[in-house]
């Protein structure tokens, strides 16, 4: 099996399909998940158990992360509450998953019962 770097994108080629593994995190992608879940760099660091200037130079494009160190800071970012978005021509992106709580207010909204259609909502 083949396997070739496509924008960042570890690319596997096989002979039944091709398989594109996660990218594991860019800068900014890095900078926004922090953001979003209001971490500093210093909550971060000892989280993923990543040195703080690394993970600042990393931020700042000063220096870049191996792929261990950026799919560590992912995997952290990820189970704090962060969803990275693939560059899928509009760019790479972050955001915040539903919460426990949303979910279970979605799922309670969900089966309040009823007939279908019966919502006054045009």
């Amino acid at each position: 099996m083949a396997s070739t770097v496509d924008g960042g994108i570890a690319v596997a080629l096989g002979s039944a399909a091709m398989m594109t593994a996660p990218t594991a995190l860019t800068a900014a992608q890095c900078r926004a998940g922090r953001a979003l879940i209001e971490w500093s760099l210093q909550q971060l660091s000892q989280s993923a158990a990543i040195d703080v200037q690394t993970i600042a130079d990393f931020e700042k494009r000063f220096r870049s992360a191996d792929e261990t160190t950026r799919r560590r800071l992912r995997a952290t970012l990820e189970a704090a509450g962060v969803v990275f978005i693939a560059e899928n021509g509009g760019g790479a992106g972050a955001r915040l998953k539903f919460s426990r709580d949303e979910v279970w207010e979605v799922n309670r909204w969900e089966s309040e019962g009823g007939v279908t259609g019966e919502d006054d909502i045009l």
